[in-house]
């Protein structure tokens, strides 16, 4: 009959295509999903039955955020170790190492900078001298002290950083 043929179709998720209506083929699948799957409803997962109860059991202690006792107090030992001084081996912030041409050194100043440095200061004068072109903020317009620097008169920010490196030593 069409009603079993239906039926038949519905349940193997062919619904549609068999002719089905569509309030038959939803009404299927909403108490499909309505009831639980055998694997969710059967038991909890073995890792969810058994860590509670090992925490409680193992360390009465325990901070309520799960760590262990001796994880939450070697982790102050370690940075109190870090800030002292006295424990492993710590790195003095690099300084900077390139020194910029004396056009470069004209916009940012002397001495030696990190790359790093160079970008953001000349970002800072950029947009302390309004260069950046109103209509397309990508694009900078050079003055007279970041046209040798350039080498046009103007650039996009993405030429930027190819450019800096023209100019560190």
């Amino acid at each position: 009959t069409k009603t079993g043929a239906t039926a038949k179709a519905a349940a193997t998720g062919r619904a549609r295509s068999a002719g089905a209506t569509g309030a038959a083929a939803g009404s299927i699948a909403a108490r499909s999903a309505a009831e639980p799957t055998a694997k969710s409803a059967s038991r909890p997962t073995a890792k969810s039955a058994i860590r509670p109860a090992a925490k409680s059991a193992a360390n009465p202690a325990a901070k309520s955020t799960g760590r262990s006792a001796a994880k939450s107090t070697a982790r102050p030992a370690r940075k109190a170790a870090a800030a002292t001084g006295s424990g492993g081996a710590t790195r003095p912030a690099r300084a900077g190492t390139l020194r910029p041409s004396p056009e470069l050194a004209a916009v940012i100043g002397g001495g030696l900078v990190a790359r790093s440095e160079v970008v953001r200061k000349l970002w800072d004068y950029i947009k302390a001298q309004g260069l950046q072109d109103a209509a397309d903020k990508r694009t900078i317009n050079a003055d007279a002290r970041l046209a040798p620097v350039f080498g046009k008169p103007r650039i996009t920010m993405f030429e930027l950083a190819g450019l800096i490196g023209k100019h560190l030593h």
